[in-house]
């Protein structure tokens, strides 16, 4: 498995495993603890798994927590999502840097996301699914949103949003959200 550190968020990393394929299919070691920590991260941190379903064209994001933050290894294990990070650290050297990526059951790369760092994506295909692996137990009172189509992030979303929920529809503007956490 190689780690691969993201230039425009210091602090998140990539993991690409290397699957075994043959003619049943392939098998790829999906989270290693040894190389995790090789990354400077406790593998023991992570406190809660998740997953979500997608159908094409769902957009969730872009969210992130107040407080402490959230840290979190996301990955594509059915289908693909355009997925997007945004640093809000104001102390971080890649402070309002963003990176998209495309994250795919094919190629089943963890990408690590820092806490303080907003993150959403967009399923590519007509199902996906994306495993989330978090480092603090939810608290729906921390849960920030942050305007998807806002200008100042200008994401370049591949697809027209099919879908979305209410509290994504209501998000507030990016300038809103940093004002709220001065």
């Amino acid at each position: 498995m190689k780690v691969i550190p993201v230039p425009a968020i210091a602090g998140a990393y990539l993991f690409e495993p290397t699957p075994h394929a043959d003619e049943r299919g392939f098998f790829s070691r999906t989270f290693d603890a040894g190389v995790v920590r090789s990354a400077g991260i406790d593998p023991d941190g992570f406190l809660q798994d998740s997953v979500s379903r997608s159908r094409k064209g769902v957009l969730r994001g872009m969210h992130l927590r107040s407080g402490l933050g959230e840290a979190k290894l996301v990955r594509c294990s059915w289908g693909a999502v355009f997925d997007v990070v945004v640093d809000l650290r104001p102390d971080s050297p890649t402070y309002l840097g963003k990176e998209t990526f495309e994250l795919s059951g094919e190629t089943q790369v963890s990408l690590y996301i820092p806490a303080g760092c907003a993150h959403g994506f967009q399923a590519l295909t007509e199902i996906a699914d994306v495993s989330y692996r978090i480092d603090r137990e939810h608290d729906p009172a921390e849960d920030v949103a942050i305007a998807y189509d806002d200008p100042d992030l200008a994401i370049p979303w591949p697809l027209p949003v099919a879908l979305m929920s209410e509290r994504d529809r209501q998000a507030l503007p990016l300038s809103a959200v940093l004002q709220d956490t001065r």
